[in-house]
């Protein structure tokens, strides 16, 4: 399970800041023939809005594709935009996973540091740094995501499961074969253990590229039910916010660590 690898400390400073930007991995399109390539892209930004990212193996730890219940990398080179370009490994629920190599941020302000904490849920964590004794500005946090994307190849039938990422969410139901009247059902995940009462933030896209963003939590098993629109595409992101390691803060200063999960996918038209 891909949990219990040890974190390779490679943290690259990044002129984008955390707090405000999400990363994804997104099917373009998120529905293909099994007779078509299978073609997708890594984004930074806001809002579905941002940079295409290349195919770079320093920047990442895990870039894999889940078919039929086994893994396999994914094939590419280096610079390779769009990301993935492959052929279709048949038909059926394709779940494209990439884990980030760390990256750093030096928070400049206690303003900026508290308005990403409570917007990411976890308020604990400004009390915990009060405790810590640590200094209200000029501190570093390291960060690293943990993105999924599924994509529905013809019949686009199987389901999507826990990998083994240090933080997930699970699709419970196929957003291409299920009834998705009432929503589609996710599961959260941390160290393999559900995340109880936590927040998912959730960013609907419409046909119009206008976006939604919402939040659902989860209940008492780390599941949430998110409500969804046919010709919709969604992304749902949550993050963990824990104390470094004593490894990551000695190769990096660092006092602060975010865990960022994040899905996207398509709801067919009906």
């Amino acid at each position: 399970m891909f949990r219990t690898l040890t974190l390779t400390v490679v943290f690259a400073c990044n002129t984008i800041a955390a707090q405000a930007h999400e990363f994804w991995i997104l099917g373009n399109p998120t529905q293909i023939g099994a007779d078509e390539q299978v073609v997708a892209s890594l984004h930074v930004g806001q809002s579905f809005k941002g940079g295409e990212m290349a195919f770079l193996p320093p920047n990442f730890r895990l870039f894999a594709y889940g078919f039929g219940g086994k893994l396999a990398n994914v094939p590419g080179r280096i610079g390779d935009r769009p990301a993935v370009t492959m052929p279709a490994p048949g038909e059926g629920l394709l779940v494209l996973l990439h884990v980030t190599a760390g990256s750093s941020i030096t928070w400049d302000t206690w303003e900026e540091f508290e308005s990403f904490v409570v917007h990411k849920d976890s308020p604990e964590t400004l009390e915990a740094h009060k405790a810590r004794g640590l200094p209200d500005a000029n501190f570093t946090e390291v960060y690293s995501r943990y993105v999924k994307g599924l994509i529905g190849i013809g019949d686009a039938t199987g389901e999507d499961r826990e990998w083994g990422l240090l933080t997930e969410i699970v699709a419970l139901e196929n957003p291409y074969t299920d009834d998705m009247s009432d929503g589609i059902d996710v599961a959260l995940f941390y160290q393999g253990e559900p995340r109880r009462n936590a927040q998912i933030e959730v960013f609907d896209k419409a046909a119009d590229e206008t976006v939604v963003i919402s939040t659902v939590r989860t209940d008492d098993e780390g599941h949430a039910t998110v409500p969804v629109i046919p010709g919709h595409t969604y992304m749902l992101d949550a993050v963990v916010l824990r104390e470094t390691s004593a490894e990551v803060a000695a190769a990096t200063n660092a006092v602060w660590e975010s865990l960022w999960a994040n899905i996207t996918f398509g709801i067919p038209e009906s």
